[in-house]
């Protein structure tokens, strides 16, 4: 028993260390990312909307944005849950993506901007910005199987936790101080470590189309069956999506339409989602889909009907995010994350120090090779990084030169922290 309680320990260590930088990416990433959308609040003015008791139609804020960007095209429109918020309107021109502010109770352009704040960390969390063969995807998605592992193993190996909830050692070591709040903070996040994981392994499940779950989950589009040769010329921006809108409301009465796709070929549909009275699910639970020629519904899917696989993938994002509940579930799904996030500094200082100790001692090394793949897979995750930044957003030196800093100043109190710090405490004793 007390071997198989070392092995559970050991398996435990290894994951929280030798894979450290890169699960606290991961976690950061994500913990970030269930406030991204109030964060972009705070720091960009122009998304920024004052709410108000009635929305304009959609076709008065078309024919804005058509007017500020006569050459270019819409090709998303995101109306978000917050009320604070301006629409998102997706805009192509001369092959570059920016992201335009349309105010939804006045109709007004407010600005645009090459990335947001939610756009990054969702970019940094679903794939680290490694596009390749969808490297990123699973890198990130193995997680929920490490995570997984990592609960298991702890609750294996520490005696009588159930017990042990609102237990905290004081101390004037900062090792026991240290391990006592790691076995605290992991106690409390039992119940979110769980759900991380378990959406989390869904989506690799969905992803990797395992059992053909992605095919079943991801229905393809309705085709309409009529020639639109005389409307290719019209450009996404000069459909009528008052029209759209009320036909989607008419097919499902209750629905409060968000996003929009306009039709991306010539047999494309205008492909509306939303919420409704259905409990928990995104958006994309309830789909209309109409023809942008004639304005027929060619398609419907409604939340209420869907097969009980379909129902588990679209609550899969309200729970792993937590935005299921407006504001109040976001927080706290930040203190959660939070707080999974400091498990895995704790974890490394304790482990560090103790090696150190060992090492002052024996002169062992601390992190071995697994060092070098951590500062590899970092110094990946930063080259792919500027590239998507720079390249395929075109972001405004700006937003390099912030996101530069913040990185800088992660990777300095990271050393300050787990080198200078750490190496202080250890000659002391």
């Amino acid at each position: 028993m007390a071997l198989n309680k070392k092995l559970f320990f050991n398996i435990h260590s290894w994951i929280g260390v030798k894979l450290s930088i890169l699960f606290f990416i991961v976690c950061f990433s994500g913990t970030v990312a269930t406030l991204s959308h109030e964060l972009d609040w705070l720091f960009i003015k122009e998304i920024r909307a004052e709410p108000q008791t009635d929305l304009i139609d959609r076709n008065t804020i078309i024919e804005n944005f058509r007017k500020s960007y006569p050459h270019a095209n819409m090709t998303y429109w995101m109306r978000t849950d917050e009320p604070y918020l301006c629409d998102i309107i997706y805009k192509k021109e001369n092959g570059q993506q920016r992201y335009v502010f349309a105010n939804p109770y006045t109709g007004e352009i407010q600005g645009e901007a090459a990335l947001t704040i939610q756009r990054f960390f969702r970019d940094l969390h679903y794939f680290l910005f490694i596009p390749f063969y969808q490297i990123g995807y699973l890198m990130v998605l193995a997680f929920a199987f490490l995570l997984l592992t990592s609960l298991i193993s702890a609750l294996y190996f520490y005696k009588k936790w159930w017990k042990k909830f609102f237990t905290f050692k004081k101390s004037k070591n900062t090792l026991v101080v240290f391990r006592s709040l790691h076995r605290l903070v992991g106690l409390w996040s039992i119940p979110f470590a769980l759900l991380f994981s378990i959406t989390g392994i869904w989506y690799f499940i969905e992803r990797t189309n395992i059992a053909d779950v992605g095919v079943k989950v991801n229905p393809n589009q309705p085709v309409n069956k009529l020639n639109a040769q005389s409307e290719i010329s019209k450009t996404n921006a000069e459909l009528d999506y008052n029209q759209a809108v009320a036909l989607a409301e008419r097919e499902i009465p209750e629905l409060i339409v968000g996003s929009i796709t306009p039709p991306n070929s010539p047999d494309g549909n205008i492909y509306l989602r939303g919420t409704s009275n259905a409990p928990l699910v995104r958006q994309r639970a309830n789909r209309v889909y109409i023809n942008p020629v004639t304005y027929e519904v060619t398609g419907v899917q409604k939340a209420q009907n869907i097969s009980t696989l379909m129902w588990f993938n679209d609550i899969a994002d309200p729970l792993h995010f937590g935005y299921w509940g407006g504001l109040l579930t976001k927080v706290i799904w930040f203190f959660a994350g939070a707080g999974i996030c400091a498990l895995v500094l704790t974890g490394i200082w304790i482990t560090l120090k103790r090696k150190k100790i060992k090492e002052k001692k024996n002169n062992n090394p601390v992190m071995g090779k697994w060092r070098y793949f951590n500062w590899i897979i970092s110094a990946a995750i930063l080259f792919f990084m500027y590239g998507n930044i720079i390249k395929r957003y075109a972001a405004e030196a700006k937003v390099v030169i912030i996101i530069s800093v913040g990185c800088i100043a992660l990777v300095a109190l990271g050393y300050y922290i787990f080198v200078y710090r750490l190496n202080r405490v250890v000659n002391k004793l």
